[in-house]
């Protein structure tokens, strides 16, 4: 692991996820045990617009029932778990952070889909898994931290079957003006690897992808982000939510993303690939 994803691993590993969304499910008066599904989609969502992102993009890919498809960067298994259940697919995810493998196991035994996905500890710079297994792939909200986007594309290029898709969902570069940090994947400017949509494009085709649609998301993001400071911003937070996942800059956190976006620095962006 180089020193980079150490980092990048360190800081989504920091705030005892599981416990905390036991603990915020119990509040809420559901048994940790056994909860639905849905219970989870407040806090296991990990990205810009949450399950209506997800639905969004799911709605845009034919994934059919027992196809096999990688979610990469699957962090504690939200989109996994909403792809098993829309399509009836088989979902493998896999993330760099061990913490989040464990909740995601976790959390799918809890929501009793333990035998719908399974979730595994790797690099998305050299996936765990043998050429041509999946028909689709997934990147929701990670290759911020992904500085290698070459070998990014080549790896999820590898493990595609012919005509496979890449399905990304990323927050990316969309113009002038400065970031501030921390903001959600980064309490130090070192740890991002905020990209434009250009630098996407250009791995992708070198990688043997060609695109097939590209869309951005930006309403959606301003959208979500007032409903999470709204939350975030309370005097007592809800029991379970986004805030579980990013500690207590939570504010700042989200209050520098907003501003990006309302500039049009940043912007989430979802680009279809398809494996040439």
């Amino acid at each position: 692991m180089s020193d980079v994803e150490e980092g990048v691993s360190r800081h989504y590993s920091a705030y005892d996820v599981l416990p905390r969304i036991r603990a915020g499910l119990q509040a809420m008066g559901r048994d940790p045990d056994h909860v639905e599904p849905g219970d989870l989609r407040l806090v296991d969502e990990f990205h810009i617009g949450g399950a209506e992102a997800t639905a969004a993009l799911l709605s845009d890919l034919d994934i059919r029932a027992g196809m096999d498809v990688l979610d990469i960067g699957c962090g504690i298994g939200g989109p996994a778990r909403a792809i098993a259940l829309e399509t009836k697919a088989n979902v493998t995810g896999v993330d760099l952070t061990p913490d989040f493998v464990e909740a995601a196991s976790a959390l799918s035994s809890m929501a009793g889909m333990d035998d719908r996905v399974v979730f595994t500890v790797g690099s998305a710079l050299n996936l765990p898994f043998a050429d041509a297994t999946f028909d689709f792939a997934t990147l929701l909200h990670v290759g911020m931290n992904i500085a290698d986007k070459p070998q990014l594309f080549r790896e999820a290029h590898r493990v595609l079957r012919p005509a496979g898709v890449f399905a990304l969902y990323e927050v990316m570069r969309t113009g002038d003006g400065i970031l501030s940090f921390p903001v959600p994947w980064a309490e130090r400017e070192e740890l991002s690897a905020l990209a434009a949509p250009e630098a996407y494009r250009d791995a992708a085709a070198q990688a043997g992808f060609r695109l097939e649609g590209e869309t951005d998301r930006r309403s959606l993001a301003l959208d979500f982000f007032d409903r999470i400071r709204a939350q975030a911003g309370g005097a007592k937070p809800s029991p379970l939510g986004l805030h579980l996942l990013m500690g207590p800059t939570v504010g700042q956190k989200t209050a520098n993303m907003v501003d990006a976006i309302k500039a049009g620095t940043i912007a989430p962006v979802q680009m279809i690939f398809r494996k040439a």
